[in-house]
């Protein structure tokens, strides 16, 4: 249960979250025939390399993981398309579109007292063109990526070091995401978990709800009376 009394502090994950990871696949519908499973794989293969490099002292920037994930939906299907065109499709990492709310939203939590964080895998690099992009930098306290410690979410160990790196009690964070096992991730750690659920999908039958579910940060404000 969501418990605003206890929330100073606001972390979001990036991907999804503030910006729109669709652009990619608009990326590759412009140099591939069927670009959809192509996009569903790449995604699911990225995340699928973050969770096996925790467990397997295997970490690399996310760029590269994303790259390696990329290189392995187009060969898995069939897509031959050369390393050029593969990276600039990569490059729509550093300029995706970001979310209607996102500015205003996050302008009300910080008028409204809360710092403002980015937890995100993403590496520093993937960050600073992200906030750059998004035109958001003026309203963060600060960005906090995996690569600090090499380690990917959801290991409680990354939420443990941001709420370190910011001063907050864990329990003091609210962190909002739009994957689930970040949400699961953050509330195991000891944070409040605050699913964004941008695209009226279904939570996931397994493991703990989220704390609040929002499809807005406005909505996220209200609940926090600013």
């Amino acid at each position: 249960m969501f418990d605003p009394e206890q929330v100073t502090t606001v972390t979001f994950d990036s991907y999804g979250t503030l910006v729109d990871v669709d652009a990619a696949e608009r990326a590759l519908a412009e140099r591939v025939e069927n670009p959809e499973p192509v996009s569903k794989l790449w995604r699911a293969r990225s995340l699928e390399y973050t969770f096996v490099a925790n467990h397997v002292d295997a970490y690399q920037p996310f760029y590269e993981m994303n790259r390696d994930a990329l290189q392995y939906a187009l060969t898995a299907n069939d897509a031959d398309i050369s390393e050029r065109e593969r990276d600039e499709i990569l490059a729509v990492y550093h300029e995706l579109d970001v979310f209607d709310d996102v500015r205003d939203g996050i302008r009300r939590l910080r008028d409204g007292g809360y710092d403002c964080y980015v937890v995100s895998n993403g590496n520093p690099e993937m960050l600073d063109s992200m906030v750059e992009h998004a035109d958001i930098g003026d309203l963060l306290a600060d960005t906090i990526s995996a690569d600090e410690i090499g380690t990917f979410k959801p290991d409680a160990e990354l939420y443990r070091h941001a709420a370190g790196r910011v001063g907050t009690p864990i329990q003091a964070i609210a962190h909002v995401a739009a994957g689930w096992f970040d949400v699961q991730g953050a509330k195991h750690a000891g944070m409040q978990g605050v699913w964004a659920n941008r695209k009226g999908k279904s939570w996931e039958p397994f493991g703990d709800e989220p704390d609040l579910t929002v499809e807005t940060f406005h909505e996220l404000a209200e609940e926090l009376d600013v």
